[in-house]
């Protein structure tokens, strides 16, 4: 007879914790397959949500959750704890338009009680929740699950070394899924775990110390540290005991017999802040994600039988394989060049580098901040440091950026992968805000690429100039299919590039949303206004005369850009108001993505809820000048079609000052 299924009757924790703990190995395995099934219909992060499973029916079977605050580091393994916590009617909806964030929302779920999408951030979060809890004299357990990977990260130390200090009541969950820094897992160690999370060594332990301070304090330490140095001679001491954190570990997160009545001891204990140390596997159950960690940490949606993912074949290179390709052309001629990125080899492009020049390519961890001070202590020695980092992450090292490369204006070049709106991860990894960030600071120098042959000259260009940190952004988007030139070739700083000539209205792009502006470019001359097309290529310094010769001879002038308001456009534009320009009549708009958080969906959808999109750009441009004249008769076969294909263009042509020959009644 086949097991009834268990899952069904989980509307909450509360139900979870109904259930005998000898319930749980059946929950645990219908859970894995949920989310199996569920991410193969919408992909996500699926290597670390498995890898967790039996850590999270655990954890909301032992926690009186939410009453006892879970906080999950990074929130992109926690997908089974989504499924428990009343999602999972939703769960393939997960990173889709409208549908659930593919990590932790505080306004999606009381069970989510910290947003999270950047990594190291949880220890310091539930520290708060255990201060304010203490200070309003609450009750309740705080947990916070955080990765090995993310104790790369150095704000990880800072929050434990704090919580040490304060001693307050507080449980930290190393998920170590990779045995980077676990000492050997065992029967003995699995034992020495469960007796010293248990009650009669910790009461034994507070005992003895209350004993000792009766001898004073030179004693009290001495026997204490003697105490704790046997302890250490057992486990294997750690720096987290340095660190003030009671260490308990390390224990198969995968085997809820052991694991139970362990969170259980943790629980009911009488200590201050306390970190278990759990070994899982990432993709643990599904046999493609255990064989290739790397390639199912993130996946597209993909056969479950097979393990096959969906990719569909590009018409042209991803931006990021460009770079790639073009930093390791820049480093065969300059053995001075050094890549260096944070955790994302494969993610920027630079694994293309490693393979070729391992001895020059440097993965630092999940640590921006002394990524970005590492190449500033290349740069002053001569070399030529390549610091490739999603613009979401580079945010994190922004002092580092200011202080260490712009303040001492050293040569660091700035690679920014996921430059816009990235899709269905959402406003937190949106590289929204780059331009207006690099745009401020002194002696910073900006490009953006409008293609995919643009960026190949842009990495040479980085590659060429000594005279101060240099920074160049680049979307998560395949190219646009345009021939790449055999070598880059440095360009002028500071210089833009027309495209195509017009006289009535001009647009200044910044980036790649010129494909869009070369479509609308083409669409509104079709519609009886004549348009100049410019590619900026730098937003700093700007091409001041391409800006003056744009503002002069023409009525118009649109600036377009994928990033924040204050960006590129901001710049332009106090330089035309302080120079006058507008006094002449010229009429100036800005288009860029607007003063709000977007939530996931597809990319190209997102652009058009930005107003970013062709579409945009032409009712914009009709808006401020009008047809050449007050009725135009449009004819000949290109035009009629736009008319009759063109949702766009159709709208337009349905006004009054317009008759499509030949598309009449259509």
């Amino acid at each position: 007879m086949p097991e009834t299924p268990l899952l069904d009757q989980i509307a909450t924790p509360a139900d979870l914790r109904a259930l005998p703990a000898s319930d749980l190995k059946q929950v645990a395995d219908e859970l894995r397959a949920e989310t199996i099934d569920a991410v193969s219909t919408t992909g996500g992060h699926l290597g670390a949500s498995l890898g967790v499973v039996e850590l999270t029916v655990a954890l909301h079977h032992v926690f009186d959750t939410p009453k006892d605050t879970l906080i999950w580091d990074v929130g992109h393994q926690a997908y089974p704890h989504k499924i428990l916590t009343g999602r999972r009617d939703r769960i393939r909806t997960l990173r889709q338009g409208g549908g659930l964030s593919g990590f932790t929302k505080r306004g999606e779920s009381e069970y989510d009680a910290f947003g999270a999408a950047h990594t190291s951030t949880s220890i310091s979060a539930a520290l708060g929740y255990a201060v304010a809890r203490d200070l309003q004299q609450k009750d309740g357990h705080v947990i916070a699950v955080i990765g090995d990977g993310a104790m790369s990260a150095g704000m990880a130390y800072e929050a434990m070394n704090n919580a040490g200090a304060l001693g307050s009541r507080l449980i930290v969950i190393l998920n170590d899924n990779d045995m980077s820094i676990a000492p050997p897992v065992g029967a003995m160690s699995t034992y020495l775990a469960h007796l010293l999370s248990g009650k009669t060594y910790l009461t034994m332990r507070e005992a003895g110390r209350k004993l000792t301070r009766k001898f004073g304090n030179r004693m009290d330490r001495t026997i204490t540290r003697a105490i704790e140095h046997a302890r250490s001679y057992l486990t294997g001491g750690t720096l987290f005991d340095q660190l003030g954190l009671y260490y308990v570990g390390p224990v198969d997160g995968h085997d809820l017999d052991h694991l139970v009545p362990i969170l259980r001891n943790i629980r009911d204990a009488d200590q201050g802040p306390i970190l278990l140390h759990v070994i899982t596997k990432k993709g643990k159950g599904y046999a493609p994600a255990e064989a290739s960690a790397d390639k199912y940490h993130g996946v597209v949606k993909f056969d479950v039988a097979t393990g096959t993912q969906e990719k569909p074949k590009a018409a042209a290179p991803s931006y990021t394989k460009v770079f790639g390709q073009s930093l390791v052309k820049e480093a065969e001629k300059d053995d001075r060049i050094i890549a260096i990125t944070g955790a994302m080899p494969s993610g920027t492009g630079t694994d293309l580098f490693e393979k070729r020049f391992p001895q020059r390519f440097f993965d630092v961890g999940i640590a921006e901040q002394h990524a970005v001070t590492f190449a500033a202590g290349l740069a002053c020695d001569g070399m030529k440091p390549f610091c490739a980092i999603y613009s979401t992450f580079l945010q994190r090292a922004y002092d580092q950026i200011m202080h260490d490369v712009a303040l001492q204006n050293l040569p660091v070049r700035f690679a920014l992968d996921r430059a816009g709106l990235v899709g269905a991860d959402g406003p937190t990894h949106a590289g929204s805000f780059d331009i207006a960030y690099m745009a401020c600071l002194p002696n910073m120098v900006l490009m953006a690429p409008g293609d995919e042959a643009e960026l190949v000259h842009m990495v040479a260009t980085a590659a060429a100039h000594d005279a101060g940190p240099i920074a160049f952004r680049y979307p998560r988007a395949d190219g646009t299919g345009v021939a790449l030139p055999e070598t880059g070739i440095p360009l002028p700083i500071g210089k833009g590039r027309v495209l195509r000539e017009g006289s009535r209205l001009a647009i200044l792009s910044y980036g790649t949303r010129l494909q869009e502006c070369r479509i609308a470019a083409e669409r509104l001359d079709d519609l009886g206004i004549s348009t100049t097309l410019a590619d900026a290529r730098f937003a700093k310094p700007f091409d001041r005369a391409l800006v003056e010769q744009l503002a002069g001879h023409h009525e118009a002038l649109i600036l377009i850009e994928d990033g924040s308001t204050g960006g590129f456009g901001a710049l332009v534009m106090e330089y035309l108001v302080h120079n006058g320009w507008l006094d002449h009549g010229l009429k100036l708009r800005s288009m860029h993505l607007p003063d709000r958080f977007q939530d996931q969906d597809t990319q190209a959808r997102l652009y058009a809820e930005a107003g970013l999109d062709c579409d945009a750009i032409i009712r914009l441009a009709m808006s401020i000048v009008q047809p050449a004249t007050r009725r135009r008769i449009i004819s000949g076969i290109g035009p009629r079609l736009i008319a009759l294909a063109d949702p766009s263009a159709r709208a337009v042509l349905r006004q009054p000052e317009f008759q499509v020959e030949g598309a009449a009644g259509s």
